[in-house]
């Protein structure tokens, strides 16, 4: 049996000094502290003895599960927000609808009921290599190998984003949605408040596939910020996968459009299942604003979001099923449009 030490924080500040900075790792590798908000990947992982804390860390009795409206229209989410509250909540399913339908795209009830946002954000990969404890993986032991590379790398393995340490796809529903919305996640630490562009908040593997997100030792997700609504925009999440429950993603689209009759004129695409973070399409938003929606624009658009793929010994369906994620969502959001309008 592994000992670690266990300390409960009422308050922000006291969670940082109970967490400590001196742990490069963060509790990421073996030993460091670790955050425990609804647990549902931590406990996961220390079971398997993947994540092997030296403390832990319990901020259930932090403050910080209210959903506020900013000033200038954008949406304050605290990071102990449940998925199942965020996802029910009046202000999301109105001007959020692709969020809220990705968070009920994801796992099941009960998990739901538990997950956080700061939590989900956070989300570790589900690549069998890593989470079996003795498999080469970068990941979880760096400069071991990646396993998935020459093994079995069908269902929860990239084709965008990948690089020769790490090919693993980010799980998360929710943080797919938030990178089409656009959003800032604030986070507090050692050395004060700052804040993080969602963008720039999940690192692609490159060499160093162990460091997975921007946060510094110590700091803690407070809040995420969901960019203002696009004005009278439509918005969808349409998930892929082998079956419709308790499945991830084989390849996701979160997609926001606003219209001007048969004219698009602002879009926002990213795609899930098929890249190794939230993966936001630009390319695909510039190649459809001012276009009229068809369904040949859509397929044409879609693949440009995989000029750079690069398929894997079981995956390369992925590339065509990624397109079609992108035009079945465009069809279905701009389908009710009168193609005679101006």
């Amino acid at each position: 049996m592994r000992h670690f030490d266990y300390a409960r924080a009422d308050g922000t500040r006291a969670a940082i000094q109970a967490h400590g900075s001196d742990d490069e790792a963060a509790g990421y590798q073996t030993g460091g502290a670790a955050y425990l908000a609804g647990g549902t990947t931590l406990l996961d992982l220390v079971k398997l003895d993947v994540m092997q804390p030296d403390k832990i860390v319990d901020i259930n009795g932090v403050a910080l599960d209210e959903i506020e409206r900013l000033d200038d229209g954008r949406l304050r989410i605290g990071a102990m927000v449940t998925n199942t509250a965020l996802a029910r909540d009046e202000r999301v399913t109105a001007d959020y609808a692709v969020l809220s339908q990705a968070l009920l795209a994801g796992a099941s009830t009960q998990l739901r009921n538990k997950a956080t946002t700061g939590g989900n954000v956070m989300q570790r990969v589900r690549c069998p290599y890593f989470r079996d404890g003795v498999s080469d993986c970068n990941k979880r032991e760096p400069g071991s190998g990646c396993a998935a590379i020459g093994g079995v790398n069908r269902s929860v393995h990239a084709v965008l984003g990948t690089s020769e340490s790490c090919i693993a796809t980010h799980p998360s529903d929710m943080c797919v949605a938030m990178a089409a919305i656009g959003a800032t996640v604030e986070v507090e630490g050692p050395d004060g408040k700052r804040e993080i562009d969602f963008a720039e908040f999940h690192l692609l593997p490159g060499d160093t596939p162990e460091q997975e997100h921007a946060l510094k030792p110590g700091e803690l997700i407070t809040h995420v910020v969901l960019d203002a609504p696009m004005q009278n925009a439509r918005s969808s999440y349409l998930k892929l996968r082998d079956r419709q429950s308790y499945q991830f993603a084989l390849a996701s689209s979160a997609v926001i459009v606003t219209l001007d009759g048969n004219t698009i004129r602002k879009a926002r695409v990213a795609l899930g299942g098929v890249g190794t973070k939230p993966w936001r399409a630009p390319e695909v938003e510039a190649a459809l604003e001012g276009k009229q929606a068809s369904e040949a624009l859509f397929a044409d658009v879609a693949k440009r979001a995989f000029d750079n793929a690069t398929a894997y010994a079981h995956n390369a369906y992925k590339i065509p099923l990624g397109q079609q994620a992108i035009v079945r969502n465009l069809v279905d959001l701009t389908q009710s449009v009168d193609p005679t309008a101006a």
